[in-house]
């Protein structure tokens, strides 16, 4: 209980409800209280047109802090001054919570919430929506909020029973997340800054990334701190090779001919590079573009590909023939640019095959009988007009970084219509050293226009990175990871 200095009789004694910075008094701190009595004053626990707090009508009264003082009320006795010193205990532990991350209430959620529609998508638009930032925090923001503001591709490693070869707190770690992080963002569009950190200190104990709690880290470290080691999901990406793993790296020679390449392009080259395939279909395909460090890119933009067909670097999934659209079944990888510069040109029926590689320019090729699925083969040998489908992967976030700091770029739900959103965890900052920052979504009414085909000559044609529209400039620019989701495997399994 607190006393308003010289207030009125019904003005006097309420309960602390709410402490913080209005927008329309952003560099005064202000309590909202919930007043004994009623006055035709009082509101709802609304400051203007802003909602601090709800509580009945004519009951909620705002105040400067510096007007308050401990209830007067209460008399010297023992107990009194007890209860009182811990009155006035909470109040200044309240103020300091408040101070450090703003006064937007973030309560733990239970329960399996799936992400909103994105017929919703206005309310979730503007400033204090999304995950707060808080001290080096951005990289584990922008990643969190990819996985799980519109997409349920991680969805099922925060219902995943307790195994006995798991860590001992990893039931605690599964419920901070959804609980304290993945709930809240779905339901109320936003987390405060102390959310986070809880998990990051759960991490920072539990796995072998340290620093997590003050360090500068990349996604890549979070994801392995998080789902190989804490939470032991089972790896997204597995590879001919025998690896696993839930990030995938585009190493590869430069092409000096490719001047805006797209993630398409690369991840082909890459694959082809490296000689090496996708053992299953990946639910969730996550991609590191070519650089390294803060600061070196392989390509100084890259075009994010809204779709991504992986058909050509599945092991066993049947293929076109790149001459008759029959079922192919040899891959030839010297006929990289002879026929095109994509890896659908390069698989080959056995007739097409032999008159292809009589060829003096193909004689010395060595292609490869393809490794075709029996029920694939089956089919297609008793339907050999049959059209051979595409595998293909769905963009739905791609994270960048400039100067250390990374944002994001996120889908609101499936298809080509569905509308994208910027998001950056530290986009203003309210108060300077003792402050906190301000997260902010936005929406990208023209980034799916951006990424389409036809649009890249017009960008090459703009050779000055300034001269982009910022946001195009940051997507083109600044990628660092692009992630992708299977539509028939949204579920992560």
């Amino acid at each position: 209980m607190v006393e308003v200095i010289n207030g009125p009789p019904e003005c006097r004694y309420g309960v602390i409800r709410w402490m913080g910075h209005p927008k329309t008094e952003p560099s005064k701190l202000i309590a909202g209280l919930e007043m004994e009595e009623e006055s035709s004053a009082f509101t709802d626990g609304r400051f203007g047109n802003e909602r601090c707090f709800t509580c009945p009508s004519n009951k909620a009264f705002f105040v400067f802090t510096h007007k308050l003082k401990r209830d007067s009320r209460f008399d010297e006795s023992a107990s009194f001054i007890e209860r009182r010193d811990i009155v006035f205990i909470s109040f200044l532990r309240l103020h300091l919570r408040f101070s450090a991350f703003g006064a937007m209430a973030c309560p733990d959620l239970e329960g399996d919430i799936p992400p909103p529609s994105a017929n919703d998508l206005d309310r979730f638009l503007g400033q204090n929506k999304g995950i707060q930032g808080h001290h080096n925090s951005c990289y584990m923001d922008a990643m969190l909020f990819s996985m799980y503001s519109f997409s349920m591709v991680f969805d099922s490693i925060l219902f995943r029973p307790k195994r006995s070869d798991d860590i001992k707190d990893y039931d605690k770690v599964q419920k901070v997340l959804r609980d304290g992080i993945v709930n809240p963002l779905r339901s109320n569009f936003f987390v405060r800054a102390d959310k986070v950190l809880n998990l990051r200190k759960l991490l920072d104990k539990c796995s072998s990334v340290k620093g997590l709690m003050t360090e500068e880290k990349d996604p890549e470290e979070f994801l392995k701190s998080l789902l190989q080691e804490t939470l032991k999901a089972d790896p997204f990406i597995k590879l001919s090779s025998g690896q696993e793993c839930f990030h995938y790296q585009l190493f590869m020679e430069k092409e000096e001919s490719i001047v805006l390449p797209t993630t398409q392009q690369l991840l082909e080259l890459s694959f082809l590079q490296s000689d090496i395939k996708l053992a299953k279909t990946p639910p969730c395909l996550i991609l590191q573009m070519p650089r390294f460090g803060k600061t070196f890119k392989m390509y100084s933009r890259i075009v994010p590909s809204l779709r991504l067909d992986i058909t050509d670097i599945m092991l066993s999934y049947p293929r076109e023939c790149t001459i008759c659209g029959r079922l192919a079944s040899h891959e030839c990888q010297a006929c990289y640019q002879h026929f095109g510069d994509s890896l659908d040109k390069i698989a080959f029926c056995a007739n097409c095959l032999k008159k292809s590689h009589s060829h003096s320019k193909r004689t010395n090729h060595s292609p490869r009988p393809l490794q075709i699925d029996p029920d694939y083969l089956q089919y297609y040998e008793s339907h050999p007009d049959a059209s051979i489908a595409r595998e293909v992967l769905e963009l739905f976030a791609v994270i960048c970084i400039a100067t250390s700091h990374y944002v994001t770029f996120v889908k609101c739900g499936k298809g080509d219509d569905a509308p994208w959103v910027f998001f950056d965890s530290m986009a203003d900052r309210m108060g300077t050293k003792h402050g906190y920052n301000v997260p902010e979504v936005q929406q990208c009414h023209f980034l799916p226009e951006w990424l389409k085909d036809e649009q890249r000559k017009k960008i090459c044609q703009i050779s000055d990175d300034k001269q982009l529209p910022e946001q195009m400039r940051r997507l083109l620019c600044d990628s660092y990871i692009c992630m992708y989701q299977s539509p028939s495997l949204v579920h992560y399994q």
